[in-house]
Order: C-alpha cells, then sequence, then structure tokens
C-alpha cells in the first residue's frame, strides 16, 4: 500500500509597487522577486504556515520576513499545488501592495530586486510562479478594495426571549470577532459600517476600538430591510462601495449578503466562487472604476483545526 502523502500548505503573494518615474524597470508596477541561496532560485515571496495562523496570516508574515515589506492585500491570485519530498504542497497567493519596509538579507532569502513585469516573468524559476503573475496582471494592480462580513455566531433566534434585534454575539461569535481584526487589517481595512443589529455590530467592535474610528449605522443592510425593500439595500452598497477613500468593512446578515452578492454580480457580468455563508465569514470584493471585478470568499476568521 503506498504512503499517504502529507498535506503541506503555505501563503504567500505578488507583492507590487508603484513603477519609479522614469525608470526603464517600470510599465506601471514592479513586482518583488527573491532569491533563495539553498536552491539558487527566483521565487515569488512565500513560505508556509505555522500552528494557529490562518493563510491570510501567513502571507502576511511570510512576505515581510523574506522582503521586509509591510504590505496590504488584495484579490486572491489562485492557488498552486505540487509534490514536493512526499508531500502534498499547496500555495495560495494574494496580490500584495508595499506600503513600507526595507530588505534586509539573510540566510533564507539574500537578495531581492524590484522588476517591471517582463523582466520579473524572464526572471522567476519556475512556471508555477509565472502562472501567478500572469493571473496578476489580467487585471489592473491598484484595485479598491470592499470588505462586506457575515455577523458572527450569536446563538439561535429561536431560544433567544427578547427584541432579535438585541441579539447579542456568544461565546464563539466574540472569538470569531475578535479573529476578524487581523484578517481585516491585512486587507487595510480603515472604516466600518453595521447593519442596526447588535450581533452586526459586536462583530465589528473589536476592530473599532482596533483602529479608533466610528461605527456608522446602516439600517437599509438588515434582514427587515431587505425583505420588502431590496434596492434600497442595492443603492446603499454601491454607494459605500464608490467611497475609495480607505477601505471599508461592513458587517450585513444571512439573508442579505447571498441575494446582493448574487444581484452585484449579475450586474458587473462576473462569476462568484463558491460560498459557505457562514457567520464570521468574509467576502473581499475588488472594484475599478466602481465596477466589481473580482470577489473572494473567506469561510471564516478562525485558523482550520
Amino acid at each position: 500500500m503506498a504512503k499517504k502523502t502529507n498535506e503541506v500548505w503555505a501563503a504567500g503573494g505578488v507583492v507590487w509597487r508603484p513603477g519609479v518615474s522614469g525608470s526603464a524597470e517600470t510599465d506601471g508596477v514592479e513586482i518583488a522577486v527573491v532569491h533563495r541561496p539553498k536552491y539558487d532560485d527566483w521565487t515569488l515571496p512565500k513560505g508556509k504556515a505555522e500552528p494557529g495562523e490562518t493563510l491570510i496570516d501567513t502571507a502576511v508574515r511570510e512576505i515581510a520576513e523574506e522582503t521586509g515589506q509591510h504590505v496590504v492585500l488584495g484579490r486572491h491570485l489562485d492557488d498552486v499545488h505540487y509534490d514536493l519530498g512526499g508531500a502534498r504542497k499547496h500555495v495560495r497567493y494574494w496580490s500584495a501592495r508595499a506600503i513600507d519596509g526595507a530588505f534586509v538579507a539573510g540566510s533564507e532569502v539574500d537578495d531581492l530586486h524590484w522588476l517591471s513585469v517582463d523582466r520579473a516573468r524572464e526572471a522567476l524559476s519556475y512556471p508555477l510562479d509565472r502562472t501567478i503573475l500572469e493571473e496578476f496582471v489580467r487585471l489592473p494592480a491598484d484595485l479598491h478594495t470592499f470588505l462586506l462580513v457575515r455577523h458572527a455566531k450569536a446563538g439561535r433566534r429561536s431560544t433567544y426571549k427578547g427584541d432579535d434585534r438585541l441579539r447579542p454575539l456568544d461565546k464563539l461569535g466574540r472569538a470569531q470577532a475578535a479573529a476578524l481584526v487581523p484578517l481585516l487589517l491585512a486587507f487595510g481595512a480603515g472604516r466600518i459600517h453595521s447593519a442596526d443589529r447588535v450581533r452586526c455590530e459586536q462583530t465589528l467592535e473589536p476592530l473599532r476600538d482596533r483602529l479608533g474610528v466610528e461605527l456608522h449605522a446602516e439600517p437599509d443592510l438588515s434582514e427587515e430591510t431587505y425583505r420588502t425593500n431590496p434596492a434600497a439595500a442595492q443603492h446603499r452598497i454601491l454607494r459605500l462601495a464608490a467611497d475609495t477613500t480607505s477601505t471599508l468593512a461592513v458587517c450585513s446578515q444571512g439573508k442579505v449578503i447571498p441575494p446582493l452578492m448574487e444581484w452585484w454580480a449579475d450586474r458587473d457580468s462576473i462569476s462568484l466562487p463558491k460560498a459557505s455563508n457562514r457567520k464570521g465569514s468574509v467576502w473581499v470584493l475588488s472594484l475599478y472604476d466602481g465596477r466589481l471585478v473580482a470577489a473572494d470568499h473567506i469561510a471564516g476568521p478562525l485558523p482550520a483545526t
């Protein structure tokens, strides 16, 4: 009987920055490509997940360790899969805009080059990395991110005594709300809005406290309003997404988000990935010139067990 293959997950990104004006190396953006002396190869920054991490945590940490760059993640590019030393390895990649930082050579990565897309394509040692780069350039790099969150777990409606609008998060829901903070910050969340339900507001309260910003109520994004007037929610979500001053995280409910996303995707002619719509799940939405061009779904904020 063949030995069962181990599963190993890793994460990384196409780390990019706006091209330097006047440089021959720029066609709009520059890509970070790293050299690993152990393998004498040039790759996209990536690394294995550590226990207790989500893959989003892994991507941010590994990019920082290998490039010295603090990044804001954007759209999910793709997952690649290959066999390595008796294990089946899976690597998830995001677009990752470099915000600040400086490269320091080390034993794992001893050099970093910022290259144009064409030169990065030539420099990369592996076809799978070039495939990820091609997915990156399929859409503009500088997309606007909008985060749509389903509220965290709040017990059962049927067993709650009192006004359901006031139903609070339960113990698991509070853990999910805390775990949403690094997840949403990884995608650059800077402002927060919420349907006017306690469980929605509590889902984003830890992020509100971390950012030190106001939480704005959105009555049109509650289930009760959506049931009678879905057009109001549709109009409001487009107004919120049109504000590109910073990344907005919006929390709503389970009977609002799926039909709203279906309407939005149909309006802007994109396909949606399969989505569980679990409590605490997040849609990472990418927009260009006010239109939805990509939608990624994160099933929950807690590490997989």
